[in-house]
């Protein structure tokens, strides 16, 4: 039987540096591998400067995207109860960046800030069914996206989860 207090008084007492620092070193050239796909995948995205999605200061990330389609694109249902983006994944992304020139605004009871950027036409539906032109993007205090949706977070001053 394994026991989890006993298997690390299995573990060896020696530290190995090369193994260590192999291990270190592979991580670190498949983070920056995995960084170069993931600006090379937006790029084949059709529209312009898409340099503004990958600066420190606005950071859209592979898994922050991936978030965004599962539970917001209309194509797929796993999420019925949220707001859904009823346009292409292109305009979705354009979107997100030039809602960076909001300013952003400090979410109650927590520690990340919107944006909250008005499109020309509908973009959407929010979580009531309602057709919206709003998109309304979540980041931490650095500009790191956390998540994006049609609609507005705050529905009659009260804050609501916006995962």
């Amino acid at each position: 039987m394994n026991n989890p207090s006993t298997s690390v008084e299995r573990l060896p007492n020696h530290f190995s540096e090369s193994q260590w620092l192999r291990i270190l070193f592979l991580l670190s050239d498949t983070e920056q591998w995995i960084k170069q796909q993931h600006e090379n995948h937006i790029y084949l995205l059709p529209f312009k400067n898409h340099r503004k999605l990958l600066r420190n200061s606005w950071y859209l990330s592979p898994s922050a995207l991936s978030h965004i389609i599962e539970r917001h694109y209309y194509k797929i249902s796993r999420h019925p109860s949220t707001g859904k983006f009823t346009i292409g994944i292109p305009t979705i992304v354009s979107h997100i960046r030039d809602a960076f020139s909001e300013v952003p605004t400090a979410i109650p009871q927590s520690p990340h800030v919107q944006r909250v950027w008005s499109a020309q036409d509908t973009i959407g539906y929010d979580r009531d069914g309602t057709t919206t032109n709003i998109i309304t993007v979540i980041s931490d205090q650095a500009g790191r996206i956390i998540t994006a949706f049609p609609g507005n977070l705050i529905c009659n001053n009260q804050p609501t989860n916006y995962e």
